[in-house]
Formats: C-alpha cells, sequence, structure tokens
C-alpha cells in the first residue's frame, strides 16, 4: 500500500468475485450481512441492506424465503449471484470480477452477464476473462495482456499489448496478437 493509505478503505471501496463462488459456511443471510458487520458499517436496517443486496444481484426472488438456510444449498450461479451480493453489500465503488463465470454452465453464464449490465450503472466493474465472446458482450474497454518471457530466467512477465474501446479492440486491432489470439492463432 502506498504511504499514508488506509487499507481498510481501500477494502471497503473495492469489491471482489472469484472465479469460483465461495459462499461462506454461513446462512445466506449472514453471508451478506459479513461485509458490513466486519467493515462495521453503519446501517439502519441490516434486514433492509441484506434485501437489497440480494435484489441487486437478481437472487432476491429465489431465496426470500430460504435466508437462513446455508448457502451451500445453492447451485452454483445462485453461488456466483449471492458472492455478488455479499460484494455490493458494502457499497463498493469498483468491483473486480475474475472469471466470475468460468465455473458455470451456459444459463447460469447468461443471467451472471446480464446482472453485469445492469450493475454497470451504479459500479465500475473490472472483469478478467478468457472468454473473447463474453469480454465482446460486456465490456466498454478492453485490455489485451500478453506474458513476455525473460530470455535469462524463463519467468513471463505481464505485459499490456493494447487498451482500448471494445468495439475498436475486436474489430480494427493495431497489434496482430489481439487479432491471433482472438482467431485462436494462439492462446
Amino acid at each position: 500500500y502506498a504511504k499514508g493509505v488506509d487499507p481498510i478503505a481501500v477494502r471497503t471501496q473495492i469489491g471482489m468475485v472469484f472465479q469460483k463462488p465461495n459462499p461462506f459456511p454461513k446462512s445466506i443471510y449472514d453471508n451478506i450481512a459479513y461485509g458490513p458487520r466486519v467493515t462495521g458499517m453503519k446501517v439502519d436496517s441490516m434486514d433492509d441492506l441484506v434485501e437489497e443486496a440480494l435484489r441487486g444481484a437478481a437472487l432476491w426472488d429465489e431465496v426470500k424465503d430460504k435466508l437462513k438456510q446455508s448457502a451451500y444449498g445453492l447451485s452454483g450461479g445462485q453461488q456466483q449471484r449471492l458472492c455478488i451480493a455479499r460484494t455490493i453489500a458494502t457499497k463498493p465503488d469498483v468491483i473486480l470480477m475474475d472469471e466470475p463465470c468460468s465455473a458455470l454452465d451456459p444459463i447460469a453464464t447468461s443471467r451472471i452477464e446480464d446482472l453485469m449490465m445492469t450493475m454497470r450503472e451504479d459500479y465500475t466493474i473490472i472483469i478478467v476473462t478468457h472468454n473473447m465472446q463474453q469480454a465482446a458482450r460486456v465490456s466498454d474497454r478492453t485490455a489485451f495482456f500478453t506474458a513476455r518471457p525473460d530470455e535469462t530466467t524463463g519467468n513471463r512477465t505481464g505485459l499490456l499489448v493494447e487498451f482500448d474501446r471494445t468495439s475498436n479492440i475486436f474489430a480494427t486491432t493495431n497489434d496482430t496478437r489481439p487479432e491471433d489470439y482472438i482467431s485462436g492463432r494462439f492462446g
């Protein structure tokens, strides 16, 4: 962390959704309430906050009568939306999503993508994906990274190849590497 930056404050401004759904071994309700409780977030009503977060993750109608049940009883797609609800319960400015659909079936993937499209009005979402079609569907801007091997050690270092509006990256890239990756010539 930079000198003078409060790491707790940073953690409350950035939420994270991982590749594989990772609900806590708690009830659905307690999964959502966990972040606000741990960070000391002031809320008028935890019940209202939990409902708001679950509605924001398009999950409320499916779980409103099961809030005290284990989060492990949900399907994979529901668990991922629960993790999104848990993230938005702390009201971050930015949500980082690391391959949020890679462990999901096509129907659950579609629901998460629809959710991202809705959430973009309220949050800055940064998604990491290897799925080029998904990037084209959900992103306003795309950064294409590759890895460059160190000639002496063989260790790989990340390299930003191109960053532009998604429509430009997928239509008129200025570098052959993104086009080669998109077309399947490497990667």
